[in-house]
């Protein structure tokens, strides 16, 4: 009997959620032209965090995926069964509690984890799993390349503030309300980071595999930005926090914090001369593209955060479309783009390592990324005109305001129609050899 490659078992059940959270993201966005669309059944109030949850889940499962697909290539082991298997049965107990709560109306939990808190204890034991094992098949590797203290470092914050995420819970939290808002608003900005250490990881992970040296995991400069980013995971949550009334050093800290991003942005703008010969070297190679066009995106989004952290534009954007649209971009134009090319090069390596893509993946591919660009601007500026209608003193109705954006959200509703599609598209031809890819072969 063959054994289990539970890092792709943990890729295929990641885009099964990928699916799902498209789906429910297009019913969703038909919500806003039709009102009444499923207003007796789902309803927005249940569409909405049931594609969040897709969303995140589909980041967290593919995170776990692509890093115990590296942990298997690094150290030439297979990852313990025993252990990946409970983490991973913890995770479909999570996964059916949480999209019970939510199609029967079941809520409790806070803004992005509206469930039941109770489906948070599974997702908590099986992250603490997950610690276990990584640390389990790692400790012996000497001379961690970046991308291993990437991951490290994602594993303990994000436990860390996933676990910030349930002080609530507490009366004592529950009961100051500004208190309460700050640890949430906080937690959403930490856990960001946290996962964003483990995708970022895998980021680099791919690129030495793609390269076929060690030399992107290992130079000086990577690990500056890592410590960089470790920084900005740590303190960059300050500018979350504008609107509420808590101690002004808290908003310098964070201002100030959030302006190195632009480090970020001038390395990339830096970068760009030598990323064009690298494309004309890899861009046969499937899932280069999916990296190069990620970093573009971290171009697009880091700019706007930087923007959206200066506190007299935050004020505009603060609650509107724009911070949606910042959303969107970073978890489909950064995290999508990096986990999309884990699955192709971990699900299906022998066929997109040296064939030529064929029409139908070429056309998703260029699908997607014109869909995302219709999706960010028209929620970005769906949401200029919002804010600008929130500061002016003479208003007008919020219906009339909201019919006003109509012709936005109707381009917002065919680009993620046209996200769905490609992204359905890449998901059958990762999925058709599911079975193949989730049984272990040679470790390459």
């Amino acid at each position: 009997m063959r054994k289990i490659n539970f890092g792709n078992l943990f890729l295929v059940t990641a885009i099964v959620m990928l699916l799902s959270g498209l789906v429910f993201g297009v019913l969703a966005a038909i919500i806003y032209i039709a009102p009444d669309f499923l207003k007796n059944s789902l309803g927005f109030i249940s569409l909405r965090p049931l594609h969040v949850s897709s969303a995140l889940l589909w980041i967290f499962l593919g995170a776990t995926g692509s890093v115990y697909n590296g942990i298997r290539i690094v150290t030439k082991k297979e990852v313990s069964n025993p252990v990946a298997f409970t983490q991973w049965l913890l995770w479909m107990i999570a996964i059916i509690g949480i999209f019970t709560s939510y199609f029967t109306h079941q809520f409790g939990g806070r803004e992005y984890w509206e469930f039941n808190p109770v489906w948070a204890l599974p997702i908590a034991i099986a992250w603490i799993l997950f610690f276990i094992n990584f640390y389990k098949h790692i400790y012996k590797v000497r001379n961690w390349p970046v991308y291993m203290w990437m991951w490290f470092t994602g594993l303990v914050f994000f436990f860390f503030s996933f676990s910030e995420n349930y002080l609530w819970l507490f009366p004592v939290i529950r009961e100051h309300f500004v208190t309460d808002m700050t640890i949430q608003w906080k937690v959403n900005g930490s856990l960001v980071g946290a996962w964003n250490q483990l995708i970022y990881g895998t980021a680099f992970f791919l690129m030495d595999r793609i390269s076929g040296t060690k030399d992107v995991g290992k130079n000086n400069l990577a690990f500056a930005m890592y410590f960089l980013g470790l920084f900005n995971l740590m303190f960059n949550w300050g500018h979350h926090i504008y609107t509420l009334p808590t101690e002004n050093y808290i908003r310098y800290i964070g201002y100030a914090v959030s302006m190195t991003e632009w480090i970020f942005f001038a390395k990339i703008i830096y970068n760009w001369k030598k990323s064009v010969s690298d494309i004309q070297k890899h861009y046969h190679y499937f899932p280069y593209r999916f990296l190069m066009a990620s970093d573009i995106w971290v171009f697009i989004n880091i700019g706007q955060a930087s923007l959206l952290s200066i506190p007299a534009i935050n004020i505009y954007t603060h609650g509107t479309h724009i911070t949606v649209a910042h959303a969107m971009g970073t978890t489909i134009g950064i995290n999508s783009m990096i986990l999309l090319a884990a699955c192709f090069e971990f699900l299906k390596p022998e066929l997109y390592r040296t064939a030529k893509p064929s029409r139908s993946i070429n056309f998703a591919f260029w699908m997607l990324q014109i869909s995302l660009v219709i999706l960010f601007l028209s929620l970005n500026i769906a949401g200029f005109k919002k804010g600008i209608w929130q500061l002016t003193e003479e208003q007008s109705s919020y219906s009339v305001m909201m019919q006003s954006l109509q012709p936005y959200f109707i381009s917002f509703l065919i680009a993620g129609i046209g996200l769905m599609i490609s992204f359905s598209i890449f998901a059958g031809k990762l999925l058709k050899q599911a079975r193949k890819s989730i049984l272990l072969s040679h470790i390459n």
